[in-house]
């Protein structure tokens, strides 16, 4: 994937490794790893390498592709955690917090508490990240 490297943006450096963040997947276009603050545990974002802002700037030749990672990790993530089912968001401008192209994949049980909009947030224990993506890792790698 062509693109740009913003030093000042979050997701590219995690991409270029200056920033921890424990990954669950990766390929030459794209990586998925933990969210630092789930929704529940074992929320992944899925990121295009490059530099790309929005759903719309990305090139429509990677959109298959992209979205593809996407389906997969939503496919894996529920019998890795224990959920039902999963939550898949993504936003363009408005409430995306990280000006950098992302999708939430959420794991979700039903009676989970999780209404609308409303994000409540959690974290992790210390070491309880790093064994969510070693189990969602070696999942996705099937």
């Amino acid at each position: 994937m062509s693109g740009t490297y913003d030093a000042s943006c979050t997701f590219c450096r995690v991409v270029a490794g200056e920033i921890d963040a424990p990954l669950v997947y990766e390929d030459a276009d794209t990586i998925g790893f933990l969210d630092h603050r789930p929704v529940f545990k074992g929320h992944v974002l899925v990121v295009p390498r490059a530099h790309v802002v929005t759903l719309p700037d990305l090139a429509s030749q990677l959109v298959g592709p992209y979205f593809e990672v996407v389906q997969h990790v939503a496919r894996v993530l529920p019998d890795v955690v224990g959920a039902q089912g999963t939550w898949v968001a993504e936003n363009n401008v408005v409430s995306q917090s990280v000006p950098h192209l992302h999708v939430h994949v959420v794991p979700r049980t039903k009676g989970d508490g999780l209404r609308g909009f409303f994000w409540p947030r959690t974290r992790y224990a210390e070491g309880e990240a790093d064994a969510y993506a070693a189990r969602l890792r070696a999942a996705l790698a099937r």
